[in-house]
């Protein structure tokens, strides 16, 4: 996952502003007992989010306690303390990180000796999540074979990505992983994918790497030009899957407050849309 799921911080209220970064530093904490120390540092805000999500409508409570960590060495911080659910969760981290970092060296040949260093990670979120492994590993050679098959259809080319949140989230949850919950996780792995394509515009026509948008809009090279010339067509993309997603996220059932991931689901994934249709830099909204 690229990290873009995130809260829109300016209309945070401080409550939450305190669980989010209990349950990111306790994600982070998380991912050194399932994997060690060095995996921590593929810690991304999609996964802090999921983790969110997954303990509220899972209804697994967490016990907030202040620590503090290598990075935070003076002053103590609100940690959430790890149960089984963030461990699963941190182990998925490093799993998804490893594979994205693979489709990076299948892509341009880049990020060999970065993937190698958290071979060793990889291998044990592996063993302790043989089937989330399995699942990110199918969904991410479906993805390839579209792209050797020069695909120029979005949604299509998106499928492997929301399919992959999908499936992980209905394994995860089990049997309580409601229909909605299920559409929800799907047009959340979708707007990530599209987002991130989006996004790596320039990079990707520069390095001739596969992005679904340079297929489709063939004469456009730019993404100042693209965002000029084709930004209604792709505002109407977006805001369908955005929609959507605002509506699945009212059908929830939550087991407990949930202006955070109303925050994130309602405004966050909005704001990021916008910078980026704007042709920004994908700010860092969420701050520490």
């Amino acid at each position: 996952m690229f990290g873009y799921v995130k809260t829109d911080f300016a209309n945070l209220y401080v409550k939450d502003t305190v669980l989010y970064k209990a349950m990111y530093c306790g994600l982070c904490k998380s991912i050194g007992c399932s994997c060690g120390q060095k995996a921590r540092l593929v810690l991304n805000y999609d996964l802090t989010f999921l983790s969110i999500l997954l303990h509220n409508v899972l209804g697994q409570d967490v016990k907030i306690e202040k620590q503090r960590c290598v990075i935070h060495t003076i002053r103590k911080r609100p940690v959430a303390l790890s149960d089984e659910l963030s461990k699963r969760i941190g182990a998925l981290n490093v799993i998804l990180a490893y594979h994205k970092l693979t489709d990076d060296v299948v892509d341009n040949g880049k990020g060999k000796i970065k993937r190698s260093f958290f071979k060793s990670a990889y291998k044990k979120a592996q063993a302790k999540e043989p089937i989330l492994d399995q699942i990110v590993k199918n969904r991410y050679q479906e993805l390839l074979q579209l792209e050797k098959q020069n695909s120029a259809s979005i949604d299509r080319v998106a499928d492997p990505f929301g399919m992959m949140m999908q499936d992980i989230v209905e394994h995860i949850a089990g049997d309580k992983c409601v229909a909605q919950l299920k559409e929800l996780s799907y047009n959340l792995g979708k707007w990530i994918y599209l987002i991130d394509a989006l996004d790596d515009f320039d990079k990707d026509v520069k390095n001739k790497n596969f992005n679904v948008f340079k297929n489709v809009y063939k004469e456009i090279n730019d993404k100042q030009t693209l965002l000029l010339q084709k930004q209604q067509e792709i505002l109407i993309i977006f805001s369908s899957v955005l929609s959507y997603i605002a509506q699945l996220a009212q059908q929830l059932e939550y087991k407990f407050n949930h202006d955070l991931l109303d925050n994130v689901l309602l405004r966050g994934l909005r704001f990021q849309t916008k910078q980026i249709l704007e042709n920004k830099k994908c700010e860092n909204i969420t701050k520490f």
